[in-house]
């Protein structure tokens, strides 16, 4: 019988701090960088971010030591889930550690200090729940030798995450704040290179392509977990995944290491990658996707990620994210309850197609939609349509959903019961739960209450939805929610922080990528 580790573990811990080395920068310099960073001396910060990394290793070491196969297969994808989380927590503590000791590092920041280790911070605040919920209606010991750790690890990431200031963004590492594109949402920004506009507008013949995967063998690869493999680890530049038209059955997962994939398809109907995992099926929400990635600046273009589960299987992810800083363009997202999994760090989503019914846009990222089309389907009888479930715990997550120029109605089989199903815009899902609605159509799908209790009056007080200049049958405010969370915005000014150039500072990062955007609110 194999030992068990003691409860003592997660006493409280004191720690002697460590320093990464310094870059050749004037220290001068960078203590003055650090000091607008934090509302605490640095050295205190520090302190407790090593405390922090520590009980996670320790989490890991205790969850490690179970053996790989339980007889209960969800506890067997529970661990695995925890065993994967807490890697990805352990890289966002040292990513936050390293840029705190060379604020002006960039490699897999943005530029914006402090906005990167609130995002790497509340990764590692929602990667520790999910792992704990993976365990929820098991009979198993282990989330209970667990418990008390998760419990400190969220404890210490909410200190740390009020300790770091809130900071505007800047173009460039002490440089102006970044310029908003020009109008036009048919537009590319004049100053993205011609190389990177043809990654998300031209067809395979204009792009060079590192793979190519093939059904009928005339690629490179038949599966796309093998073109993925083929990839290098920690890739500074962009490698390019051309997948034919067909339907591709299996479980894609793309692993951190993986960074800068870029994967496109013949059209979102045309190259498919489904799935059918499912939580009534056994697995966890979080191994249930379809298709996962979790490495650094993914991008997709013309396929769509479905999961053929359906309704009656409950919790079935198409698709989930924790790539940090990914785009998704023209693409498919195919299920039914939970269909879009945004997990957490900053996504991006353009002219991609949305289905589910129940919560099937839900996580805890920070996400901006434009120009997306989200579409409501037919679930169970007596079932009601919630399109968004935001998972924001505390006030100083910088997570939330903003969509912009979107088209929220009803998806085929649902037109002719739109009266008799009822379908919402959201629900809060967590305390804070934060989404807001701009600049789009809503058809009379939406119900005119707009929103939706998740139980009673939880978060009522304490959620923030919002809703500016839509317009369409379903976007009329008169019975609305009187929510003290809810507010009807009267001026772009109230609005301006969730557009991309604010929201998810994509002025920094987006150019980059060669996707189409709008910074502000010019259509």
């Amino acid at each position: 019988m194999m030992a068990l580790p003691k409860a003592s573990l997660f006493l409280p811990l004191l720690c002697m701090c460590f320093f990464f080395t310094l870059s050749s920068a004037d220290p001068t310099s960078q203590d003055a960088l650090r000091s607008d960073l934090f509302s605490v001396p640095s050295s205190v910060f520090v302190t407790s971010l090593q405390t922090t990394l520590q009980v996670v290793q320790q989490i890991t070491s205790i969850i490690s030591q179970f053996p790989i196969g339980f007889a209960d297969f969800r506890v067997s994808n529970a661990v695995n889930d925890c065993l994967e989380l807490l890697d990805l927590s352990t890289d966002h503590l040292t990513s936050t550690l390293a840029v705190d000791q060379n604020p002006t590092k960039k490699d897999n920041a943005t530029g914006n200090v402090s906005f990167d280790m609130k995002t790497w911070l509340s990764a590692t605040l929602e990667n520790q729940e999910t792992c704990g919920a993976g365990f929820d209606g098991t009979n198993t010991i282990v989330k209970g030798l667990i418990g008390g750790g998760l419990n400190q690890v969220s404890d210490l990431v909410t200190q740390l995450l009020t300790m770091v200031k809130t900071t505007p963004a800047k173009s460039k590492r002490g440089g102006a704040p970044a310029k908003s594109p020009p109008s036009g949402r048919g537009r590319f920004p004049p100053w993205v290179r011609p190389n990177d506009r043809k990654l998300m507008s031209q067809g395979p013949g204009g792009i060079r392509v590192d793979a190519v995967v093939a059904k009928d063998g005339t690629g490179d690869f038949t599966t796309i977990m093998d073109a993925v493999h083929s990839a290098p680890d920690r890739g500074s530049n962009r490698y390019v995944i051309y997948i034919k038209k067909g339907v591709y059955k299996e479980s894609v997962d793309i692993k951190k290491k993986k960074w800068n994939i870029f994967m496109f398809g013949d059209g979102m109907n045309n190259t498919i990658i489904t799935g059918s995992k499912s939580f009534g099926g056994g697995y966890t929400t979080f191994r249930s996707a379809t298709f996962a990635v979790s490495a650094l600046g993914f991008m997709a273009r013309d396929l769509t990620f479905e999961n053929t589960a359906g309704a009656s299987n409950h919790q079935a992810v198409a698709l989930r994210s924790d790539s940090d800083l990914s785009v998704f363009y023209k693409c498919g997202i195919r299920g039914y309850q939970d269909s879009l999994y945004t997990h957490t760090m900053r996504q991006f989503y353009r002219e991609c197609h949305i289905s589910g019914t129940v919560d099937f846009i839900f996580g805890d990222a920070t996400v901006v939609f434009q120009d997306c089309l989200i579409l409501a389907r037919q679930g169970l009888s007596n079932q009601k349509n919630t399109i968004t479930a935001q998972g924001r715990k505390i006030p100083d997550q910088p997570t939330g959903f903003s969509f912009q120029f979107c088209n929220f109605t009803a998806d085929t089989d649902l037109i002719p019961n739109v009266n008799s199903t009822q379908t919402y815009l959201g629900r809060p899902w967590k305390p804070y739960s934060r989404t807001v609605i701009m600049q789009s159509y809503l058809s009379n799908a939406i119900r005119p209450e707009g929103w939706l209790e998740w139980n009673g009056d939880f978060a009522l007080d304490t959620l923030y939805y919002g809703e500016y200049l839509n317009y369409g049958p379903g976007a009329g405010l008169g019975r609305r929610v009187k929510w003290p969370g809810y507010h009807a915005l009267n001026s772009s000014a109230e609005a301006e922080s969730f557009t991309v150039g604010q929201f998810i500072e994509g002025n920094l990062w987006l150019p980059s990528t060669g996707v189409k955007y709008i910074s502000g609110f010019s259509v």
